[in-house]
């Protein structure tokens, strides 16, 4: 009976049913119209959506259950520990940082829109930093493993990077007054919507969401996000509002016209949960081990993912430049030699 228990207790948990269910016993209906009530209709949208993603795509043919199997143990292996080191990480920051804030905010509309653009600026950062300091992408890679795109993607983590996001959104935003109330409200929609960007092709096909793709981020932007395509690397980081992927040159559209690819750069061991998670982690720590010393060792840590004490980088900065340098030259049509102005002939 308690292994039922416990299964039901996980099902509830995974669907977010925990709360909405304790409403409706309570029969206290009014509750629903309260933030409580409507967090408890809202949190089961993503896995009820996430279970219409499966079904569609196991009628057409599209499901295979492999598709699924990275987001599903880190999921498992995440739920308990992951989940209470975040939860303590944002009760920490408050407690250390909040008597430093700037100033002190009220809660009202305009000042919500304050904190949603500072709560972005904070997550620009942790997630920048999480792909340009290799330390950083050894928690933040096992979310870009997956080589297909779906509402499970969402649940792909290293159980550090929650944590490590936390510390940073969480401090910035303490420290540039946004009141706790307000942080959590504001994480909660960032939490929503975080998941429904990783929506995927079983479902929405064209994600740009119509004009809604030139205001907010959609999930097509995120699409591009996590395309290993040279020319969609280490965009789009924001969450909602690009507003500062848009102010430091790092927000990128999908062009409709090129396929998107997904998954990481490095050749990866197929569909190894092992891999996925601990890869970058076991690479780094060859690459320090092999460096030859401290200096080379340090650099290897903070530098981004691609750097070498070699000086042959394969970061994406130099992957990029050869790219688009290797496009031009391409696709610039060679000059007449016989007429190098390319100017027209005169008729006599």
């Amino acid at each position: 009976m308690e292994f039922f228990d416990a299964v039901f207790k996980e099902f509830t948990g995974f669907f977010g049913f925990g709360n909405l269910i304790d409403i409706l016993k309570s029969g206290d209906y009014g509750k629903l119209l309260t933030y409580q009530g409507i967090t408890a209709l809202i949190i089961p949208v993503m896995p009820f959506f996430l279970v219409i993603e499966i079904i569609r795509g196991a009628f057409f043919k599209k499901f295979k259950v492999i598709h699924y199997k990275l987001p599903f143990f880190s999921y498992v292996f995440n739920a308990f520990i992951g989940r209470i080191i975040s939860i303590a990480m944002v009760g920490i920051c408050i407690g250390l940082f909040e008597k430093y804030a700037i100033f002190k905010l009220s809660f009202t509309w305009y000042w919500f829109i304050y904190g949603y653009i500072v709560w972005e600026f904070g997550h620009f950062i942790y997630h920048y930093l999480g792909h340009k300091v290799r330390l950083f992408w050894c928690l933040h890679s096992t979310h870009h493993a997956p080589e297909t795109m779906n509402l499970s993607v969402s649940y792909a983590h290293f159980f550090l990077e929650g944590p490590y996001a936390d510390f940073i959104r969480t401090t910035v935003c303490i420290l540039l007054g946004v009141p706790p109330a307000m942080l959590f409200v504001i994480m909660f929609i960032d939490g929503f919507w975080g998941g429904m960007i990783h929506i995927g092709e079983n479902l929405i096909d064209d994600a740009r969401l119509g004009f809604l793709n030139n205001i907010i981020l959609t999930p097509s932007h995120h699409r591009v996000h996590h395309a290993r395509n040279v020319n969609y690397m280490d965009t789009n980081f924001c969450n909602l509002l690009n507003i500062w992927d848009r102010a430091f040159g790092t927000y990128q559209p999908e062009d409709r016209n090129i396929p998107i690819e997904y998954g990481i750069s490095r050749p990866m061991i197929k569909n190894s949960f092992a891999d996925a998670y601990f890869g970058e982690i076991v690479a780094l720590a060859k690459d320090v081990y092999r460096a030859p010393g401290i200096k080379s060792k340090f650099l290897y840590i903070v530098m981004p993912p691609g750097w070498s004490h070699t000086g042959d980088h394969k970061m994406t900065t130099v992957v990029k430049k050869k790219y688009f340098e290797e496009l031009q030259r391409t696709s610039t049509p060679k000059t007449d030699l016989a007429n190098p102005q390319n100017e027209k002939p005169v008729l006599s």
